[in-house]
């Protein structure tokens, strides 16, 4: 039975999947990163390690049908090896969806490291199904370097000493990868805040509390407020999935 969730602003109705896959849907013409996290209703980000313990059976369905709908899934190398991140490999439904939509059959998954947390035998990179894009910056060691393109992703170097995240942004875009769907973790969200590239966050609230000193969605250098503009909000089984879009982006250091 396909999951329906109640959709309670900006109106109220009921969201079959069509409907959904409206809502989620990337903008056509330009390029467009959104944000997915999930969190508990006190801003944990993880219980024991782990952001699954958190979701919930529509928060998969919309994270899913984030990746389904992008050119590219963003990583945080760290985010990458904690979840055991393999990339996307499609079902049949997902391959319909990415072909009505005139995306390519797998989308790769892009990783951002600068080279201390991610193994050459990552399964994100020799489990997935389309190559690897590994996101490093100049001062990556060489000696890992190759050891990423020998265990079969692509590097692309984006800054000298850290990783230039508006960079690989822009030269993602230049390989057709226009839709960016973000999947964390919170270093890599605070840092696309700062660089200026985040279109939307895809948040969804758990029913949970879990007290702690969990990280937040978004970790990293300070900033200016950022207005957001709310676009819609579902329930399903007490959760709220919330998407918002950025209005003002911090000034470019």
């Amino acid at each position: 039975m396909d999951l329906v969730m109640q959709q309670i602003w900006p109106e109220h109705a009921s969201l079959d999947d069509q409907q959904l896959e409206r809502l989620y849907t990337y903008p056509e013409g330009r390029r467009w990163l959104a944000v997915n996290y999930v969190s508990s209703a006190d801003g944990a980000v993880e219980v024991g390690g782990r952001a699954r313990r958190l979701s919930s059976p529509a928060d998969q369905k919309v994270l899913k049908l984030g990746s389904d709908l992008a050119d590219v899934l963003l990583v945080g190398a760290t985010t990458a090896m904690v979840e055991e991140f393999r990339g996307v490999h499609p079902d049949e439904s997902t391959l319909e969806l990415r072909r009505r939509h005139g995306l390519r059959d797998v989308p790769p998954t892009a990783v951002v490291t600068t080279g201390r947390s991610l193994p050459a035998d990552a399964p994100v990179i020799v489990e997935a199904a389309a190559p690897t894009l590994v996101i490093t910056c100049a001062a990556a060691p060489v000696k890992k370097q190759k050891a990423w393109e020998a265990a079969g992703a692509e590097l692309l170097i984006a800054g000298e000493d850290t990783v230039d995240l508006a960079a690989a942004t822009e030269a993602l875009a230049e390989r057709g990868l226009n839709r960016i769907d973000c999947e964390g973790g919170p270093h890599l969200f605070g840092g696309l805040l700062t660089a200026g590239v985040v279109d939307e966050l895809r948040l969804t609230i758990s029913p949970l509390l879990v007290s702690g000193t969990h990280e937040r969605i978004a970790t990293g250098l300070p900033l200016d407020p950022i207005d957001l503009e709310l676009a819609s909000v579902l329930t399903e089984d007490g959760a709220m999935l919330v998407r918002y879009l950025v209005r003002n982006r911090p000034a470019k250091p």
